[in-house]
């Protein structure tokens, strides 16, 4: 069976992710279900995802387990380690001998050591000039990734990336519907507010509506708010 050899395993992992990518999708279950594939199809012993918060701190999203020496090693490389690295460059960084970087980063090489890992692959997550964290893959040999399994760590990469991309579109389509409906809502009660004024003070729409805006401005309230309290008759102008 295809699913038996490495690349059935790979074609079964880009269509189980594929079929992942549908509307209202998990963006960390994604993410979950990338690091364990990694972890699979690389032969690494650990794998995990960093993300950038709105400070471009990075923070751990997604792991192969949620053992607290497992997180905290992902910690510590997020804050001075082989993840910086790669995502301050956007390049992917190789540590194939952590004896290397004893002296430069001790915290990190003494958990890595202590933990059983003795290389560090990281593959930026990255879409054109914007580098959105990194995928981390922790080795229990020395060495680096063959050619073949750098090409699939970061195709990984790149389907992590889409994944998270397209969910922050998603979400900011739905936020731009929201803020359009509000807007539209908002002017169906501005105009009914105007009807109101007209008819009780005799003045036409332009004078009714410039009433309306000088209240708001002169009390600090948003106009549909005067709006509805002139339509609900809790504000009389």
């Amino acid at each position: 069976m295809m699913a038996d050899t490495r690349e059935g395993r790979l074609v079964d992992t880009f269509v189980t992710l594929a079929d992942t990518l549908v509307v209202g999708y998990d963006v960390v279950d994604l993410l979950h279900t990338l690091v364990d594939a990694c972890a699979n199809l690389l032969s690494a012993s650990a794998a995990g995802i960093m993300l950038a918060d709105a400070t471009g701190q990075l923070a751990l999203v997604a792991s192969t387990s949620e053992k607290s020496r497992l997180v905290e090693l992902m910690q510590l490389s997020a804050g001075n380690g082989p993840c910086v690295e790669c995502f301050s460059t956007g390049l992917v960084y190789v540590l194939p001998d952590i004896e290397s970087v004893k002296g430069a980063w001790p915290e990190f090489y003494e958990e890595a050591v202590a933990q059983g890992f003795h290389a560090v692959h990281a593959v930026p997550l990255r879409l054109r000039g914007e580098v959105l964290g990194t995928l981390n893959l922790f080795l229990d040999r020395t060495g680096s990734l063959t050619a073949d399994d750098a090409s699939v760590a970061q195709g990984l990469a790149d389907v992590a990336t889409i994944g998270i991309l397209q969910e922050r579109a998603a979400r900011e389509s739905e936020l731009t519907q929201r803020q359009l409906q509000s807007a539209l809502n908002s002017r169906v009660v501005i105009e009914q507010a105007k009807g109101v004024i007209a008819q009780l003070h005799g003045v036409d729409m332009d004078t009714a509506f410039a009433t309306l805006r000088q209240y708001a401005r002169g009390n600090n309230l948003s106009l549909r708010d005067v709006a509805a309290g002139v339509v609900g008759k809790s504000l009389s102008l």
